[in-house]
């Protein structure tokens, strides 16, 4: 039995029309969830009115202050009363909701901060006097004179004063400004050609993000803009993106696998200039690193997809966060394509923070007092050790390392190619190669076992995959979602898995894949139709046939403690150089260290 609510009127269940105010306050819980939201619909409405310009201030994390100053166009006088209404807004006329070019159109922002904050606006148009409104709780006051320059300054202060409920589910002071600057610096990455700057209020003010305006070709100010947001690691050990399938234009740049994150901290998407946080993209980016990154690693990129506004719907939500294409697996496949293309074409290159991580891990001597010969007590001298080896060392506390040294004949053509000329083999795993600036250590393990995945890869790729047929078929009921299945059939029995449909709810499964050996076919079904409710298209069964691949490669390739000769050592690293994804292994781990010798002199301290 349920309570009665306290909030309707058990004896007149009578339909009302609610007020203004009431209206207003229900839709700032739509679009401002927190002060970040508040931010990015200010931030967007100085990008629309052409800033060139954007200061955005806030104090303890936006809860008590935030300011967004612009150089745009600025707002008439007269049309100040009207930007606090509701659903009035000069970027759409409202006769096509698909044609939008803008980053806002729904004319709610204003009214909505208003009604749960206390908001003024200074604005001047070019040529024309300054004027100045305020907005407290949902009241309007009157238009009255500024001095201003031309452009607009948003003030909102004690958000979410006229609902306090909504203050207890804002986080600390810290989280919110985290937030705060997430958003800033997405909307600084879609819009490099503008300077944005972010600073704290309060006893000690200070600025938190500077970004410059760019100029140049437009991969240029980009590659510049993320120097400045994502910093100069992500610059260097990231490749270029540039693709376009069916209408769909697909740019920016994606990080090398080996400059994976512990998190999803690092993926930043945009339709049409506009941040988005979309499910199918986000899985897209996944799939199309699948094949390079264990688990619980994630890929780092910012992709920019351009298209037709008409080919993309923008108003699926008031927040404006999720899109909805008109052809989602199109925007999917060419994200997937695109990025493995690229990563193809960076051939075997590994980012550079391996070498910085290898440098980090070498450990120096620590400070300590000086011991001087007269100080130190008597002691047997160590046993040298054999003379032609020019060592000496005490034979009890160190064992000899596994090392082996066959130079080959001397071929400065060698140390000229990426990865240089074979030069030793130590602890049978490590190739100590040299370059003309540098050595490349290579873990020749995990290297041979990417070449022989690659290979095995090109293999399946050219002769298809051996299906295996099953004496009797297997019945697996799916219920209501087996049309989902039978859809993808064609695409299922081109990886070996053969269905047909058997009554109702039901499918028959003939073939398997031959290389996953004994097949549960229902939980493989049941993941491929999860994957498919969520996503419209399955990696599933190809990711397990990868894996496959993957565990036969490691089982097939040069075994860690195998001496191998100087002609195979090198026969390694030139397949290495030709063979794409070869800079890291299976699981996403760097295939080889290079150190330039200026690295190493900075060891020794000759720098």
């Amino acid at each position: 039995m349920h309570a009665a609510d306290p909030n309707i009127s058990q004896s007149a269940a009578r339909i009302r029309q609610l007020d203004e105010a009431a209206v207003n306050r229900i839709a700032a819980g739509e679009v401002v969830e927190r002060p970040a939201s508040a931010v990015k619909e200010l931030v967007e409405n100085a990008i629309d009115a052409g800033a060139r310009r954007i200061d955005v201030t806030v104090a303890d994390g936006g809860k008590t202050l935030i300011r967004v100053e612009d150089d745009g166009s600025g707002i008439p006088a007269e049309d100040l009363p009207l930007a606090l209404s509701r659903h009035a807004t000069s970027k759409i006329d409202g006769s096509d909701l698909l044609n939008i070019l803008t980053f806002g159109f729904r004319g709610e922002a204003l009214a909505s901060l208003g009604a749960v904050g206390r908001l003024s606006i200074t604005s001047r148009v070019a040529g024309r006097e300054g004027a100045r409104i305020e907005v407290s709780g949902g009241r309007i006051g009157g238009v009255t004179p500024a001095a201003s320059g031309q452009g607009t300054v948003v003030e909102l202060r004690d958000l979410f004063y006229a609902t306090p409920a909504r203050l207890k589910f804002l986080r600390s002071d810290r989280a919110e400004m985290q937030a705060v600057t997430d958003v800033v610096k997405r909307l600084a990455m879609a819009e490099p050609y503008v300077r944005v700057t972010l600073s704290e209020a309060g006893d000690r003010p200070r600025e938190l993000f500077r970004a410059e305006a760019e100029t140049g070709a437009p991969v240029d100010a980009l590659r510049r803009r993320l120097r400045a947001v994502l910093g100069r690691e992500f610059v260097e050990n990231a490749i270029p993106l540039d693709a376009e399938r069916e209408g769909l234009h697909l740019t920016g740049f994606a990080a090398l696998p080996t400059y994976s994150r512990g998190a999803a901290v690092q993926q930043y998407l945009f339709v049409n200039g506009r941040p988005v946080r979309d499910k199918l993209l986000v899985g897209a980016l996944r799939a199309a690193y699948m094949d390079f990154l264990s688990r619980d690693r994630h890929p780092a990129a910012v992709l920019f997809i351009d298209c037709d506004p008409t080919l993309v719907d923008v108003n699926v939500h008031p927040a404006k966060t999720e899109v909805r294409f008109r052809d989602p697996g199109t925007a999917r496949g060419l994200i997937v394509s695109g990025l493995r293309h690229a990563l193809a074409d960076a051939g075997h290159r590994a980012s550079t923070t391996v070498a910085a991580e290898t440098l980090g891990a070498f450990q120096t001597p620590s400070e300590a007092p000086r011991v001087y010969q007269m100080d130190m007590a008597s002691r047997p001298r160590p046993a040298p050790m054999p003379a032609q080896t020019g060592f000496a060392a005490p034979q009890a506390e160190f064992s000899t390392p596994s090392a082996r040294v066959d130079l080959a004949e001397h071929a400065p053509e060698a140390e000229a190619l990426p990865l240089g000329a074979a030069r030793a083999q130590v602890h049978q795993n490590y190739v100590i190669s040299q370059t003309e600036d540098g050595i490349v250590i290579v873990d020749q393990h995990a290297a041979h076992e990417r070449l022989v995945y690659e290979r095995l890869k090109r293999q399946m790729a050219e002769n298809g995959v051996r299906a295996q047929a099953l004496l009797v078929p297997e019945i697996v009921e799916i219920g209501a979602e087996v049309g989902r299945l039978l859809d993808v059939a064609d695409d299922l029995a081109r990886l070996g898995l053969v269905i047909e449909p058997f009554g109702a709810g039901a499918v028959a499964v003939r073939e398997t894949p031959a290389v996953l050996g004994q097949v549960d076919c229902t939980a493989l079904l049941r993941d491929i139709l999860d994957e498919l409710t969520d996503g419209e298209e399955t990696t599933a069964l190809g990711a397990r046939i990868d894996a496959i691949l993957s565990r036969v490669a490691c089982h097939g390739s040069v075994r860690s403690g195998r001496q191998m000769r100087p002609e195979e050592m090198n026969a390694l690293l030139r397949e290495m150089e030709a063979t794409p994804h070869s800079g890291q292994c299976n699981h996403g781990r760097p295939t080889y260290v290079e150190l330039k010798l200026s690295d190493i002199e900075r060891l020794f301290g000759r720098r």
